[in-house]
């Protein structure tokens, strides 16, 4: 089970992009920015799954939900702890149903249910980031006041610690600002967090320059995908010599989504 997104990557759930993401026809109500080109989606995903599985993560590919294009977006959906899945429910109405779709695919797997957020509750995975004994959370435009006290009780009682920062727009979620990227270790864009917010961590701090200027995967022993864009921050996490894979994932920043959202962390160790 996941308890900290610094350690090695080793089961994931990602869902390719079919008909629902690259033929979406609503892209306002969806909070899509502009429509994929097909082919560079699929081949983009691809090599983003290959990487993955090029340093032993063991790739769980579902079927995207039926008129959700961002299903392909699996980030969001749950939380995986050492107790267990927490289905969440989205902020974007849209993706509604998603939850209970990723729910039935993490109970096909043998995974226990550790609890839900209800209404009026709503929380979405980019704004839960375990560190160690660590939960993370952001109260952004997505997860709301509500969710947050619901997430917070199920964590502390699995338990983590406790730390809160508020997610200011036009910012989606806290996964965009900031990412463990090994134990004890995190990638934070400056000027959006509180110093004590970190406490006990090591830092990498960057300028926000983007919304994924915060966003990577950590595949763990200093092993980072990082989207190609973000040069800037790709050269910062150089000079500390961690190993960054450049992929392109520009197919899906039209989508309004980084290189953790398209993961969702089912087992590290």
């Amino acid at each position: 089970m996941l308890k900290d997104e610094g350690d090695r990557l080793t089961r994931v759930v990602v869902c390719s992009p079919g008909q629902e993401y690259l033929g979406v026809e609503d892209l306002k109500v969806h909070n899509i920015a502009r429509r994929a080109n097909p082919q560079r989606a699929k081949k983009q995903h691809n090599q983003l799954k290959s990487t993955m599985k090029t340093f032993g993560a063991e790739i769980i590919d579902v079927d995207e939900l039926k008129s959700h294009p961002n299903s392909v977006f699996t980030r969001d959906t749950s939380v995986c702890t050492p107790q267990g899945y927490i289905q969440l429910r989205m902020g974007l109405e849209s993706r509604r149903s998603e939850e209970e779709w990723m729910g039935q695919t993490l109970e096909r797997l043998g995974e226990p249910l550790a609890g839900i957020i209800h209404p009026p509750g709503t929380v979405e995975g980019g704004d839960i980031i375990l560190a160690g004994s660590v939960a993370f959370l952001g109260c952004s435009a997505r997860t709301n006041k509500s969710g947050v006290r619901q997430i917070s009780s199920l964590l502390r009682r699995i338990g983590f610690e406790i730390r809160k920062a508020s997610i200011p727009p036009p910012h989606f979620h806290l996964g965009g600002l900031m990412s463990v990227i090994g134990p004890q270790q995190v990638l934070c864009c400056k000027g959006f967090f509180e110093r004590d917010f970190f406490k006990g961590f090591d830092l990498v701090e960057v300028d926000y320059q983007m919304f994924v200027s915060g966003n990577v995967i950590c595949l763990g022993n200093g092993q980072l995908i990082a989207e190609a864009s973000n040069a800037s921050v790709i050269e910062s996490l150089d000079k500390q010599r961690f190993k960054v894979h450049s992929l392109d994932l520009s197919e899906f920043l039209k989508g309004q989504g980084g290189p953790s959202c398209l993961i969702m962390p089912l087992e590290r160790e």
